[in-house]
């Protein structure tokens, strides 16, 4: 072959290696992005896992609890003191007014009026009521027996600081549900002196407040105190007993016949609440 014709040969196949050349470099430049590619597509993978994962984790840990309430509703509140307890506290009421609640399971009250009159004698006034208060046992706030201890507490504080009265004492009372206090004191009005005995309560996550008061009004005697409060004390413990009724045998434990706790911060602490005024 002459020289000539290699020449124009090695002319002709000059184009076709640049070309393979070019071809061989474009792959090699693309080789880096896709393995870059890749790798980030792995990276974006394996970070949608760990949220995932996390958010499981969150959605598996358990929800905050609390022990439920002992007691799950009231009895009817006019119905908690029997008739003989009413002929002898209330002998003059014809019946028990029942007061106002959206949730007579949660809250009830019922009161009895009695005026004996013994015309130019004068007359014998007494005024009964009782109130029941329940608490549900909350997640937030804690369980209902807690809840119903400070309300407890703060029912005896609130009757203690009564204003206006005169001669208040305070003492535990044993016998009625897991705690309750007694508070007595003589409260002026323009009709006469009243004599309130208010009982707190409390049995579980109920308590229970009873307010009796006596007056002798149109100069007939006043009443003796001791045996106001010995009626009162004993009314309280029948309501008690009848919360604890009301939830039947396999509510919890709190007995009406279970000493109460006297604990001082209780009776120590405060006075009859603002429906333990001495009303008349």
């Amino acid at each position: 072959m002459s020289e000539g014709t290699m020449q124009r040969r090695a002319q002709r196949e000059q184009p076709e290696r640049a070309k393979r050349l070019t071809r061989v470099l474009v792959c090699a430049a693309a080789v880096p992005v896709m393995l870059v590619a890749t790798g980030c597509s792995s990276d974006s993978g394996s970070d949608d896992g760990g949220d995932k994962a996390a958010s499981a984790s969150a959605s598996a840990s358990p929800s905050p609890t609390v022990q439920a309430a002992a007691y799950r509703t009231l009895p009817e509140a006019c119905g908690v003191l029997s008739k003989k307890t009413l002929k002898d506290l209330a002998p003059k009421a014809k019946s028990g007014k029942e007061g106002t609640s959206d949730d007579v399971a949660s809250r009830a009250s019922c009161s009895w009026s009695s005026l004996d009159n013994n015309g130019v004698k004068g007359s014998q006034f007494r005024w009964l009521n009782v109130s029941l208060l329940r608490f549900e046992s909350d997640t937030t706030r804690g369980p209902g027996e807690k809840l119903a201890q400070e309300y407890y507490d703060k029912q005896v504080r609130e009757v203690r600081a009564t204003p206006g009265a005169k001669g208040l004492n305070a003492q535990a009372v044993a016998g009625t549900g897991d705690e309750a206090t007694a508070v007595r004191y003589d409260l002026k009005k323009k009709e006469g002196t009243f004599k309130q005995q208010t009982v707190v309560a409390r049995v579980e996550n109920v308590v229970v407040t009873l307010d009796y008061n006596g007056a002798g009004l149109a100069g007939d005697k006043t009443p003796d105190a001791a045996a106001l409060l010995s009626d009162a004390k004993k009314a309280a413990r029948e309501a008690v007993l009848s919360v604890t009724r009301a939830n039947g045998p396999s509510a919890a434990s709190g007995s009406p016949s279970a000493p109460a706790s006297g604990r001082p911060s209780a009776s120590a602490s405060g006075a009859p609440s603002a429906s333990a005024s001495g009303k008349s």
